[in-house]
């Protein structure tokens, strides 16, 4: 049965709520996630904020196990979790997206920093989303960042901090600790 993502909407959460729910997780249902629930997730992701509208973010999805098994030969992640998530998306940035003559030296950070942060951005929107669509996930950055760019023949330029699964959660872990507001707002 193919659940749309109108009956996911009578599910809505706020922010706060997704925020909260909000878990890494490292054990899936076998469960296909629908193509209607992934467009969800990355029309998210496209309407995230970036510095110039650069909108440097771009996602290769992954859900074949032919793929998956390739990166496996190839040692692409340390983690086996990985591999046997329904969805692996790996969350690229291209630092040439940025208009060029607009930087200002002393003011700007370099462009691969700034495709990283917008980039975090975007992910952020993806995850809160799937969240809020009853899916787990969980940000990867343990992987051969290298390799995986010639095993899946992304451009060399492009910057992949980190990859991001998807599925619905086999688990529930418990809230991990964090620290008190106190220990992070610098006076």
């Amino acid at each position: 049965m193919l659940l749309t993502v109108n009956f996911y909407q009578n599910l809505k959460m706020n922010v706060k709520e997704a925020i909260e729910k909000r878990r890494s997780i490292r054990k899936y249902k076998s469960k296909e996630i629908s193509e209607e629930l992934l467009n969800e997730i990355l029309e998210a992701a496209r309407l995230a904020p970036s510095g110039n509208n650069a909108q440097p973010w771009k996602f290769k999805v992954i859900r074949d196990e032919e793929t998956k098994d390739k990166l496996k030969q190839n040692g692409i992640f340390k983690q086996d979790f990985v591999y046997s998530s329904p969805v692996i998306i790996v969350c690229c940035a291209d630092p040439d997206a940025y208009p060029q003559g607009k930087f200002e030296p002393g003011f700007d950070d370099s462009n691969e920093f700034r495709a990283s942060r917008d980039l975090s951005l975007a992910c952020q929107n993806l995850v809160l989303r799937a969240t809020d669509l009853g899916l787990g996930t969980c940000y990867v950055g343990w992987m051969n960042k290298d390799k995986i760019k010639e095993v899946l023949d992304l451009p060399k330029t492009y910057i992949i901090p980190y990859i991001i699964t998807i599925g619905y959660a086999d688990e529930k872990p418990s809230v991990s600790s964090r620290k008190a507001k106190k220990d992070i707002i610098l006076k």
